[in-house]
């Protein structure tokens, strides 16, 4: 957080408490939406309440909101502490009387309502044997006038403990902070006046004052601008950071190819276009004297192991060691035994290093690895422990979309004069205009081409009252020696949901194949249960393996041909994209069944259609961020780490290239000092503050 007198800007100072505000609820509205006046600024409403709708308890229709001065006329005996009776309070106008009813009362509500006064109260009319009633209505003294209440208010995204009514009042006094210490303008005029978009000023102060859902929809010009501001710091300071990286001294791997010449010849296929211009874009970022940063991106079955592979021999064979990281056990296992195959015939040493092995196992390894012995370590995070160390570390390779963290890369490269060069995988194919965002910081490869020998997957959608058909579809794939994945979304059965579970369902289908032929494979397992299960599938003695997600990415095995999705509903198209893609890795049909629990839902409904329809991951990429937002695309975590807080990166994300385009030209035309001083309130504003730092020092 900046401190006052390094904020530069008064907005960017710690948020003023308002008048009369309890230090408790001040405390909670700076917990919420951050310390700064410009923080609770930035925080905008969510939904709109209309207490606008005022009438007598006459016409005061039920099931409808309204705002009403009424008498108090009768207020019940608070109820003893600890019973659960409510508390009944009896209000009237000359038309009628009505109830107002608090469960819990609390001890406020007796100077809420005094006996024969007026007050004004709020809420949803509902109706009994004994008349209309209110529950939990809200509630002011009439001295504050309908005029004041009787209108359409915003609605912040809250947090316990904080009352609406205070947030509201320190909305109020941070714009009027903002009117009289306006930020200067960093978006270009012509841009502004060609868009028809307002001024920072007018899109806050329109942005809290919404009296309808239009203008609370993303679409609206006033969160268009803002978020457009958002963008444009973001892009700003992916700017710097690649910039950062640039002006970095790294290693430069030399020239020789001949261990990737040998791999190349040794294959049964010539690699695709794409993976040839991928390893040409990443061998020449090897060669270059800075560290390479690098996002490998292709689509299901599209051999990105290969490039990883042919990426790792030019390093290698340069006099260096590479680290190969993956999210989960099975995948470094899968990944191990691959680069066995490549490498291992090529003289090379190739290593495994998980938390389930030995830590006899664990400490010889270590030492082989510090002495230079082993060229290519492949592990989990197990790889970011404080004691491995490598002798000449130059490559690392993180797969499925983990982002290497400092730290860990720190940890990696702790002894290395020179930082290694990164290249991070993933096999979910990401749109453009998110990629720009989510990984601005790096250069990108694509891989879009899949190589000879993968077959088309036919796709299906089905009922669940049709399981015991499929049940029995499957005999029919086991007669002919060929394999099956079942996938549930839970591990376990839950009162909660009526979900299904691998547990229930591995049981089931055990009694029907006989127990010595279904596997069960979930995240409780321990890494050593789940090792030996995937080893009993791909060796073929299991013909049915029962699993949830953990199978989602990596899983190789050419003789499973059917892929069963229960619940399929409930997945993004990303996930059942990659769950798919588990089968048609051999020259064997193959087929996915999507059953779903009717009626689906609209949302459901364009998703299992779009599935059905394309095995393209690029346009199913791009449905995703449509339907349901950069989450799925990326991967929860991974998209919470963009942290927007006025951007819909499916609803904005046209404004991303324009963003990245008003970088890109502030970066490379000469800035005045107001320009710059502008560009870097803007990089604050958003907590930018290593970019801001940088431009203020030209």
């Amino acid at each position: 957080m900046p401190t006052a007198s390094a904020a530069a800007h008064s907005l960017l100072e710690t948020a003023p408490r308002p008048s009369g505000m309890p230090p408790a609820q001040y405390n909670k509205l700076l917990e919420l939406c951050g310390p700064r006046t410009m923080d609770i600024l930035l925080h905008l409403p969510r939904t709109l309440l209309d207490r606008s709708a005022t009438a007598t308890v006459a016409t005061a229709a039920t099931g409808e909101r309204s705002t009403l001065v009424l008498q108090v006329l009768k207020r019940g005996a608070f109820p003893p502490r600890g019973t659960k009776r409510p508390l009944a309070i009896e209000l009237g106008d000359s038309t009628g009387t009505l109830r107002a009813i608090f469960f819990n009362p609390q001890s406020w509500l007796e100077r809420a309502f005094p006996q024969g006064t007026e007050v004004i109260v709020s809420g949803k009319i509902e109706t009994d044997a004994k008349g209309k009633k209110m529950l939990h209505p809200d509630v002011w003294g009439s001295t504050r006038g309908l005029e004041n209440i009787a209108k359409i208010w915003p609605i912040y995204p809250g947090t316990a403990g904080l009352a609406q009514g205070w947030h509201q009042r320190a909305v109020q006094a941070a714009l009027a902070q903002a009117s009289q210490h306006p930020l200067p303008e960093w978006l270009p005029k012509a841009l502004r006046l060609d868009s028809a978009l307002p001024t920072m000023a007018e899109a806050l102060q329109a942005a809290h004052a919404p009296t309808t859902e239009a203008e609370l929809d993303p679409a609206h010009p006033a969160r268009v601008r803002l978020a457009l501001d958002e963008l444009y710091a973001t892009q700003l300071a992916l700017h710097h950071a690649r910039a950062q990286t640039r002006t970095q001294r790294g290693l430069a791997h030399g020239r020789h190819t001949g261990l990737r010449e040998k791999l190349l010849q040794a294959l049964p296929y010539r690699p695709t276009a794409d993976q040839a211009a991928a390893v040409t874009e990443i061998v020449a970022d090897l060669q270059a004297p800075r560290p390479m940063l690098r996002l490998l991106q292709g689509d299901v079955g599209s051999g990105k192991t290969l490039v990883a592979m042919l990426a790792a021999l030019h390093v290698i064979e340069n006099g260096h060691q590479v680290a190969l990281m993956a999210p989960t056990e099975i995948l470094a296992q899968q990944l191990f035994g691959h680069a066995q195959t490549m490498l291992q015939p090529l003289g090379l040493t190739v290593a495994l290093l998980v938390g389930s092995q030995t830590a006899a196992t664990k400490k010889r390894l270590k030492q082989h690895l510090r002495d230079g012995f082993i060229n290519l370590l492949i592990g989990t995070h197990a790889l970011v422990e404080d004691d491995v160390v490598f002798d000449k570390l130059g490559l690392v390779m993180i797969d499925e979309q983990h982002r290497f963290g400092v730290k860990a890369r720190a940890n990696l490269s702790a002894n290395q004069p020179l930082p290694p060069d990164v290249l991070v995988m993933t096999a979910t194919p990401i749109p453009r205009t998110l990629a720009l965002t989510a990984y601005g910081d790096m250069d990108i490869s694509t891989l879009r081409e899949k190589p000879p020998g993968r077959t088309p997957i036919t796709t299906q959608a089905m009922p669940q009252d049709k399981l015991p058909e499929l049940a029995e579809r499957l005999r029919t794939v086991f007669a002919k020696g060929q394999q099956a994945y079942w996938v549930c979304p839970l591990v376990e059965e839950s009162e909660e949901t009526d979900l299904s579970d691998v547990t229930s369902r591995a049981r089931w289908l055990a009694q029907l194949y006989g127990e010595h032929r279904v596997g069960l494979l979930h995240g409780k397992l321990k890494a050593a249960e789940k090792t030996a299960i995937m080893a009993r599938f791909k060796a073929g003695e299991l013909a049915l393996l029962v699993a949830t997600t953990v199978v989602e990415v990596g899983v190789d095995v050419p003789n499973a041909t059917v892929m069963v999705i229960e619940h399929a509903e409930r997945f993004g198209l990303a996930q059942l994209h990659q769950l798919r893609g588990r089968v048609g890795r051999g020259h064997l049909p193959s087929s996915c069944v999507l059953v779903y629990a009717p009626p689906l839902g609209g949302y459901a409904q364009q998703r299992l259609a779009a599935l059905r329809g394309s095995e393209d991951g690029f346009f199913l990429a791009e449905q995703d961020l449509e339907l349901r937002g950069p989450g799925e695309v990326l991967g929860t975590a991974q998209a919470g780490q963009l942290r927007t807080r006025l951007v819909d990166l499916a609803k904005h994300k046209n404004l991303i290239p324009v963003a990245r385009d008003l970088a890109e030209k502030a970066l490379t035309q000469p800035l005045n000092a107001a320009q710059r001083n502008a560009l870097a309130l803007l990089l604050e504003v958003f907590d930018k503050h290593a970019a801001a730092t940088y431009l203020r020092a030209g």
